[in-house]
């Protein structure tokens, strides 16, 4: 099977696994418990139909919008996730291009592979920048004055990670950052020689936004769950988000918000946008879909701050259900990771080509000229 074969998804994660060692694969596919939240990310969807309107004699559609005050080419971005050369060597180098040559947004973690500086030499599109807040306050306010410097566009500042979920599938294999031998993982890894050999010799696995301040995942191996319960600040609260809000100084997004009354507040401390998003599943299970949480939110705040739905997509039609029910934007990790991990930027491109591609025949079918087109009234909950 090459990249070439991948056509969704479903396809690209088939042969992401087939490439990866098994505790790296397990690490992107895995989430929290019994992954019941994880599935109903994505199922959410399923329970609400398109109502398509006909003979709209649509030639083209204007699939452009404005999200945290850019410009960009198609309402779907790329969601930051950590981690990106364990997964392909080029790591968020190609997720970045990809993006770039999409014009939409890339956001990359505290926890990336690659430097904020370098980053923001790489590209010129949207960057978003996502803050985990660290126990070590020099370490949070390097992060933030780097990406000042490096003319990053947003900061996303993550709120449901106070503690780390319960990753199973990560505790059965053993797997680290960085990745630790052990007998089960010598056999993962010895059975795919391309990328341990890429590990190896390619590049130094580093956190390089963190190193400057803690040795723990880039020369520590930790679990990412132990990373959080003893790296991250679980004193994190409202007055924090608001003083972070104010030293960043420019668009500013919560990424983890979930109820309406959280929505309600991050209004209330001046934030730009909200990341409706339960962590990929990966944090809380038994959690609710962010596009079952979708609509109350935008009716609650949709009119005084930019609602994003972020997490279980892999469909132009959901991206389509997410807008007409009120969203700004929608972003995802799983659906490009799966693609990174498979062929790198070759393959990332291709993902986000194939859901674009979906998007626009999508909105032709439903008669929907451009994305203000799309209300509820063409959507029918089963």
């Amino acid at each position: 099977m090459r990249y070439t074969d991948c056509h969704n998804v479903a396809d690209f994660r088939h042969l992401a696994r087939r490439r990866l060692p098994g505790p790296v694969f397990h690490y992107i596919d895995g989430a929290a418990d019994d992954e019941l939240t994880k599935a109903r990310n994505t199922a959410a969807f399923d329970a609400c139909d398109l109502v398509p309107n006909v003979l709209a004699g649509i030639e083209q559609v204007d699939m452009r919008t404005t999200i945290m005050g850019r410009a960009v080419g198609m309402p779907l971005f790329l969601s930051p996730t950590a981690l990106q050369r364990l997964f392909h060597w080029q790591g968020e180098r190609a997720v970045a291009r990809a993006a770039q040559a999409f014009d939409t947004w890339f956001g990359i973690s505290s926890l990336a592979t690659v430097s904020i500086e370098e980053i923001g030499r790489t590209i010129t599109s949207p960057k978003l920048f996502q803050l985990y807040v660290h126990k070590d306050q020099g370490l949070n306010r390097s992060m933030i004055a780097r990406c000042k410097a490096a003319g990053f566009d947003a900061l996303a500042l993550t709120v449901d990670t106070a503690i780390g979920g319960n990753r199973e599938r990560c505790l059965r294999t053993g797997f680290t950052s960085p990745p630790r031998l052990t007998p089960r993982s010598a056999i993962s890894f010895a059975t795919h020689p391309r990328w341990t050999l890429n590990y190896l010799f390619r590049e130094r696995f580093a956190l390089p936004n963190l190193n400057t301040h803690v040795a723990e995942g880039s020369n520590i191996a930790l679990s990412v769950a132990d990373y959080f319960n003893t790296m991250l600040d679980p004193s994190l609260d409202w007055k924090t988000a608001e003083a972070i809000r104010a030293e960043w100084g420019g668009p500013f997004c919560l990424k983890g918000v979930m109820s309406v009354e959280d929505a309600r507040r991050a209004v209330a401390i001046g934030a730009s946008a909200i990341m409706v998003s339960n962590h990929g599943g990966r944090q809380l299970d038994g959690s609710r879909a962010p596009f079952d949480q979708l609509a109350e939110i935008v009716d609650a705040v949709g009119d005084r701050i930019e609602v994003i739905c972020d997490g279980g997509i892999t469909r132009g039609s959901h991206v389509l259900k997410a807008l007409s029910v009120g969203a700004t934007g929608c972003s995802g990790g799983r659906l490009y990771l799966y693609a990174l991990a498979a062929a790198g930027q070759q393959g990332v491109e291709r993902i986000i080509g194939r859901l674009r591609d979906e998007i626009e025949r999508d909105m032709k079918l439903m008669g929907a000229p451009n994305l203000a087109a799309l209300t509820r009234a063409n959507l029918r909950w089963r």
